[in-house]
């Protein structure tokens, strides 16, 4: 189940489910077993990044606003893409401002935010174990430094980084009604 504190909120058809969170948080694994089983359309949000912007991090630069604004709009885009085509998707984005996260859902409808939470001491030891990710875990309290939890007025829910990437995506589905391949909802 979420975390306490934020209602779930009722899923459109078509929709976007965006995983959100710090760098670390698992965002790709369950994002990509979430898509998986639901067999819906999935993107690397970070896929989306300028080469600029990760040349910028590589060394451990973090990234301004200015800097975010051209993927923000790359990953709204993709987003609308989806909406606008009555498909359902699963993208990844860190969307660590409500400001951010307005770029993405512009049209107001569609998009669920499903936001991944852990301390930065559970974020960080996981960071420390992964290989070839451009963004070093030196940026890890930069990320936090900016994060904005999304708040009971935006349509989101929380998960914790606890459980393994499968029991999350399993959650996440429950939470949802989801079923596994289909975009159909449980009666």
């Amino acid at each position: 189940m979420g975390t306490p504190g934020l209602a779930t909120p009722a899923l459109t058809n078509p929709a976007v489910l965006l995983v959100m969170g710090v760098s670390g948080s698992g965002k790709s694994t369950v994002a990509a077993l979430l898509a998986g089983r639901l067999g819906w359309a999935f993107e690397e949000g970070d896929a989306l990044h300028p080469q600029t912007n990760i040349d910028k991090m590589a060394p451990g630069h973090p990234l301004t606003d200015g800097d975010r604004y051209p993927w923000l709009e790359k990953v709204a885009e993709w987003v609308d893409r989806r909406l606008d085509h009555g498909e359902n998707g699963v993208i990844t984005c860190s969307a660590l401002k409500r400001s951010y996260r307005n770029i993405i859902n512009r049209r107001g409808s569609g998009v669920v935010f499903v936001f991944l939470s852990g301390s930065p001491e559970t974020i960080s030891a996981r960071l420390a174990e992964r290989h070839g990710h451009f963004m070093p875990p030196s940026m890890l309290a930069s990320q936090f430094a900016d994060l904005e939890e999304p708040s009971q007025d935006e349509p989101g829910i929380r998960f914790d980084v606890g459980p393994a990437p499968g029991v999350i995506a399993q959650r996440i589905m429950d939470e949802f009604g989801l079923r596994p391949g289909g975009t159909g909802r449980e009666p």
